[in-house]
């Protein structure tokens, strides 16, 4: 238990439409990656009498990775707000755990790419005194859910220095 005796809330998801965009996402890098095996295919392996082979498992590999990945990233992107903290939770081969004391924002962003703006998706950006994990960004949030954190830590930091 924290001090003072508060009970923290729990750790919350990010919005289901994230999947989506880490989807989309992965999805463009494979078929760039597709694109250059074929290529690559045509050039060198078609001579040796393997053609096919390559760009056949390319497209194994990328369905595989488009389907699994973005829900294990989904699932092991949590985060926590408190009155005095950020806490960002993510990772499923790496596991990270960043707390941002809210005493030490000094700038934060809400950034929506295409592809959050198409899944209704939205990136909050936290930036914080000191060098080292000086920007802590939490994406997957409803642009709603980014704004109200957005204006929760504004106040505290209004706060803080008013």
């Amino acid at each position: 238990m924290p001090p003072g005796g508060e009970v923290e809330p729990p750790l919350q998801s990010v919005e289901p439409a994230y999947r989506h965009v880490l989807r989309a996402r992965l999805a463009v890098s494979w078929l760039v990656l597709l694109l250059i095996s074929l290529i690559l295919d045509r050039a060198l392996l078609v001579r040796f009498g393997f053609g096919g082979a390559l760009p056949l498992a390319v497209l194994i590999a990328a369905i595989l990775a488009v389907s699994i990945a973005p829900n294990r990233t989904y699932r092991r992107l949590n985060y926590r707000l408190t009155d005095r903290l950020l806490q960002v939770v993510r990772g499923w081969l790496f596991h990270v755990d960043t707390t941002v004391p809210l005493v030490r924002v000094q700038h934060i962003d809400i950034a929506r790419g295409p592809l959050d703006k198409l899944f209704g998706t939205a990136t909050l950006i936290v930036h914080t005194a000191g060098t080292h994990n000086s920007i802590v960004s939490l994406p997957g949030l409803s642009p709603e859910r980014a704004g109200e954190i957005r204006d929760r830590i504004r106040e505290h930091v209004r706060t803080d220095y008013g």
